[in-house]
């Protein structure tokens, strides 16, 4: 059993206080092609040290990917702007929930000299959601693509941001920025939105996603979903057809896997074989990219995938 108060920080206070009156909910033992091997190398210490020693914070530890070791030791790591706490409280998510801090005006400079220090190739940028904020911290995804262009030109930026919802204006600021790839994941299918991500509003990302291509075409789009959360393989399916609808051009698929005994079950391991069913219907479909397996994360193989993308949009337009 996982314990899911942070001590650390404060140890008076819940990691999730909105779960911890939740029941028990227990997931099936984890099928042999979900575990993953322990992070202990070097390369992985030294990007630890490098995200310690500029004050950041990174989704790989705050949502507990499983691929951590396996990234951290190319030196490759997602960095989470605007603090460590979500004023959501998705079922799904380990990040801390709460009030957040206010932002850190020298939070952009610290990861454009992080991504320098760590020669990165490609980065991705993710948040937790502020929807605290009159903007939802658009500027601040602003500022941070601009400093890292700033400190590393050739670097190419992947963003995955929040839905801004019921922020007006706040996605043309974060465009006008021009990231090479916008990512906003969907998460799940919307008959499962209301237990899995009660905050979001499914036709809303949709929208987002199809908004970014009309204000600027050259952008790759992405997004992706868990499976596992008690879906349909046909709403999956559906969710296909409504991400090429928006014209996205970049689908990936994972298993949803429980963070603690707190947050929603694991109904059900997707097989490998079904990941691969999933992969080839999505590229019928028309994406131009799609990564679909059991341990698929949306920052996963990012810098090469990227460069995959672009020389599949290439070849389409031969």
């Amino acid at each position: 059993m996982v314990v899911i108060v942070d001590t650390i920080s404060n140890p008076l206070r819940p990691r999730h206080p909105e779960k911890v009156n939740r029941p028990d909910s227990a997931s099936p033992p984890k099928p042999d092609w979900i575990r993953v091997r322990a992070p202990n190398t070097r390369g992985y210490a030294d990007t630890r040290n490098i995200v310690r020693a500029n004050g950041l914070h990174t989704v790989c530890e705050e949502a507990g990917c499983p691929n951590i070791g396996e990234c951290w030791d190319k030196k490759h790591a997602t960095f989470m702007i605007m603090g460590d706490t979500c004023t959501r409280a998705c079922a799904f998510c380990n990040v801390k929930t709460g009030l957040p801090n206010a932002l850190d005006a020298s939070e952009p400079r610290n990861v454009a000299e992080a991504v320098a220090k760590l020669g990165l190739a490609h980065v991705v940028i993710t948040s937790v959601d502020r929807d605290d904020l009159t903007d939802g911290g658009a500027e601040h995804f602003a500022q941070t693509i601009r400093a890292i262009r700033a400190a590393c030109p050739s670097t190419t930026i992947e963003i995955l941001t929040p839905d801004f919802l019921r922020k007006d204006g706040a996605l043309e600021v974060v465009v006008a920025a021009r990231p090479d790839v916008f990512n906003h994941n969907l998460e799940t299918v919307p008959s499962r939105y209301l237990t899995v991500r009660p905050g979001a509003r499914y036709f809303h990302s949709i929208r987002l996603l199809q908004r970014v291509k009309e204000l600027d075409p050259t952008i790759f789009t992405k997004s992706g979903i868990m499976v596992g959360l008690g879906e349909e393989r046909h709403e999956v399916q559906q969710v296909m057809d409504d991400l090429r609808s928006a014209d996205v051009d970049f689908l990936t698929i994972g298993q949803y896997l429980q963070p603690t005994r707190k947050h929603h079950a694991v109904m059900r391991y997707v097989p490998p074989d079904e990941f691969s069913s999933y992969e080839k219907i999505a590229y019928t479909k028309g994406f131009l990219m799609v990564s679909a397996s059991p341990l698929t994360r949306s920052s996963h193989h990012a810098g090469e995938d990227f460069a995959r993308l672009k020389a599949a949009r290439a070849a389409s337009a031969r």
